[in-house]
């Protein structure tokens, strides 16, 4: 079952990043993200309302934690995504998420067979890969480029530690239920998002910026807040490790549906990560 869930996970954040991301070609990615975020969050909570779930005081505190990373997490890399190269943010942050609970699920004594294991390290590879975007115009080469190749790495770093510590602590709140842990989660990364909407003046996307771009907004909070639910329940399913990494090949997915949907023609290394997820999820399985 954490296979299953893990891979629903990962299809459902790639189909968040590539509607979120259709919308910010509309309008700015942070006034979507005021939008999508709280989405999200109301969807959990009438979920969580329905189900009758109890809720539980245990895992408040994690849950708290993991909302407030995710959410700094999502300001960040937006950030490094204005500010550095998309092809240097992109791929560092998704290799270091996965890369810092993995490591806390080997140091607590989680433990595979070398398949596994192999099949992993391919899954890490193809997340770097997929996650590569074309490099688009910048300072000739030089310091300047270099400088601004450093920033890229830097957000990239940052973003990565932040959403690898969501990962981590929603794992830890989703040992005390699913729905309230999450919901909880969502509702704090929320507040750390409106809150920096508000402070840098920055207004939610409306119907001005297309038709379309306003539902799609929400579907991207929609889907992101589903895909959060699926990874608490492959993270008690099994592995934590193995949760994780199959969950972190979203980018895949958002690469797949750009060139469906869109038409966009896919770099070689994207290709060559796909075909490494492929081969990683195999090895993962058997």
């Amino acid at each position: 079952m954490v296979l299953a869930f893990a891979l629903a996970a990962a299809a459902l954040f790639g189909g968040a990043d590539f509607l979120g991301g259709m919308a910010s070609r509309r309008a700015q990615a942070a006034s979507v993200l005021v939008i999508s975020a709280p989405a999200g969050a109301v969807l959990v909570l009438a979920a969580a309302l329905l189900a009758g779930a109890p809720f539980q005081t245990a895992g408040l505190g994690w849950a708290l934690a993991a909302g407030a990373a995710g959410g700094a997490g999502l300001i960040i890399f937006y950030g490094g995504l204005a500010a550095g190269p998309m092809s240097v943010v992109a791929p560092v942050s998704a290799l270091v998420s996965t890369v810092l609970p993995v490591g806390a699920a080997l140091a607590m004594g989680e433990r595979a067979s070398p398949a596994v294991y192999a099949g992993a390290a391919l899954c890490l590879l193809a997340i770097v890969l997929v996650s590569m975007q074309a490099q688009p115009p910048g300072p000739a080469p030089g310091p300047a480029r270099r400088r601004v190749a450093v920033r890229g790495l830097g957000y990239g770093v940052a973003s990565g530690l932040a959403f690898g510590i969501f990962f981590l602590f929603i794992r830890n709140a989703g040992t005390s239920g699913v729905l309230w842990p999450v919901c909880v989660a969502r509702v704090g990364g929320s507040l750390i998002i409106l809150g920096a909407a508000a402070w840098l003046g920055t207004r939610p996307v409306g119907p001005g910026a297309g038709r379309w771009v306003l539902p799609a907004a929400v579907a991207a909070g929609v889907l992101d807040a589903s895909a959060n639910v699926c990874y608490v329940l492959a993270a008690r399913a099994g592995l934590f490790g193995m949760a994780v990494v199959i969950t972190s090949l979203y980018p895949g997915i958002t690469v797949l549906l750009a060139r469906v949907v869109l038409g966009e023609r896919m770099k070689a290394a994207q290709r060559i990560g796909l075909v490494l997820a492929a081969a990683g999820v195999a090895m993962v399985t058997f």
